[in-house]
């Protein structure tokens, strides 16, 4: 249990600090260039999903004093609005006043605050889950605006090697050297990359959207390029990150959290059938007396719930049932929780696979292939048809290499949100350290 509130209190803690910078964050997301930081500050700070979270959260923990107080006071007064028999010197009251305080012998009270506390931990652990998926949504659409970025840089550049082919195609035409079509062609490849453009442009246009909608900006908002990707491998024990999971995972420690409200819940339902007793104060004054207390009364009553025992019997099975139903429930989010990190860890591992083959092979040998196809072309050793289909394959790589390592940030990203632990790495030190507090 202390390893479950060190932990949220380090969430907490980040989010508040994360609230403190996001106005001097949300001018630098419009001026400077974009980092993640700079826009992971200004949602935790201004998203409203999650400020409507946190006010859920605050609402919750404000029942947990309303459950732990005893029962109201209670005051009857009474006077004597008309006598018409002839009665006795002090032998009627007149007026009367009774307090009545119910005593919480049995700590009803006390099951009640229990069961409210593992409420508002469930409470705690929604606005973690809201935090967690909006961040991983501003992860997600940063690395994509990235990506786009990159691929705008690249079809720009080979815009431009298009019409280097075109000049160069038309300059071997003049001497007769080539034919028209190598020029037209050129010329064709680099109109449909115009087009390519503005699909391109309006894929930024969508990013920047969901990124200003996040930060609870304008959707028009002007932002700033964002900082290009790189790539860094991250690797991760599956084993770890399971066990991380296990403690740190908002749907889990939710469960947890609705066991405990549930034996609290079958307390208080085994203790409904012993009655608190109610302390009675009764003060009264007679009908023919100078004094302002005739009398004192202290007296106790209390329920008979002994005489509805189905009612009492069918309280405690509905409590047990639920318990049972919330023990199944935490053993179903361990599972997932455990088939969803397997399953994302092959995604990433499978990302980094394919962007690292790209980069190291795939590339540089596109590369080289384009460079020997124009080498021979501008010697009249080639056809132009060669060198086209490099120029196009180039592209195509460069462009999946891009999208891979965009899969892949975007995937470490998800990595964190299904953990639920919202670091960039994990280790067994971190687990350690943890387990220990």
């Amino acid at each position: 249990m202390k390893t479950t509130y060190s932990l949220l209190f380090s969430l907490t803690l980040a989010l508040t600090l994360r609230i403190a910078l996001a106005g001097d964050d949300d001018n630098a997301v419009r001026q400077r260039r974009l980092s993640l930081d700079d826009i992971l500050r200004v949602v935790a700070g201004s998203n409203p999903s999650i400020k409507a979270a946190e006010a859920k959260w605050e609402g919750m923990k404000a029942r947990v004093p309303q459950a732990a107080a005893w029962e109201d006071l209670r005051l009857h007064a009474q006077s004597l609005a008309g006598r018409f028999v002839d009665i006795n010197p002090n032998g009627f009251t007149d007026q009367s006043v009774t307090l009545e305080q119910e005593l919480p012998l049995t700590g009803k009270n006390r099951s009640r605050a229990r069961a409210a506390t593992a409420d508002a931990g469930e409470a705690f652990e929604d606005l973690r889950r809201t935090q967690l998926d909006v961040l991983a949504r501003a992860r997600s659409a940063y690395y994509r605006l990235a990506n786009e970025y990159a691929q705008l840089e690249v079809n720009r550049r080979n815009i431009g090697l298009l019409h280097q082919f075109a000049e160069l195609s038309r300059a071997r035409y003049e001497v007769g050297t080539a034919r028209e079509a190598d020029v037209l062609t050129a010329n064709t490849d680099a109109a449909r990359l115009d087009e390519t453009q503005v699909d391109i442009l309006r894929r930024i246009s969508d990013a920047q959207t969901e990124l200003n909608v996040l930060m609870n900006r304008p959707a028009q908002a002007p932002l700033a390029a964002p900082i290009s990707l790189t790539f860094q491998p991250v690797h991760h024990s599956l084993v770890t990150l399971q066990r991380v999971a296990l403690e740190a995972r908002p749907e889990v420690q939710r469960a947890q959290n609705r066991i405990e409200a549930g034996k609290s819940r079958a307390q208080l339902a085994r203790r409904q059938r012993v009655p608190d007793p109610t302390l009675n104060i009764k003060a009264e004054r007679y009908n023919d007396t100078d004094r302002a207390l005739s009398e004192l009364q202290v007296g106790i009553s209390v329920g008979l719930p002994f005489l509805n025992g189905r009612k009492y019997s069918a309280g405690i099975a509905e409590a047990d049932q639920n318990l049972e139903a919330a023990q199944q429930e935490f053993e179903a989010a361990r599972n997932q929780a455990l088939g969803l990190v397997r399953d994302q860890m092959k995604k990433v591992e499978t990302a980094a696979h394919h962007y690292e083959l790209y980069r190291d092979k795939i590339l540089p040998l596109a590369d080289q292939t384009l460079k020997s196809h124009r080498a021979t072309y501008e010697t009249s050793s080639t056809n132009f048809l060669e060198l086209i289909t490099a120029e196009r394959v180039l592209q195509d790589v460069e462009s999946t290499a891009l999208n891979h390592l965009a899969d892949y940030q975007i995937a470490l990203a998800e990595l964190r949100a299904i953990v639920g632990a919202d670091e960039p790495h994990f280790s067994e030190r971190t687990t350690t350290q943890r387990r220990s507090k």
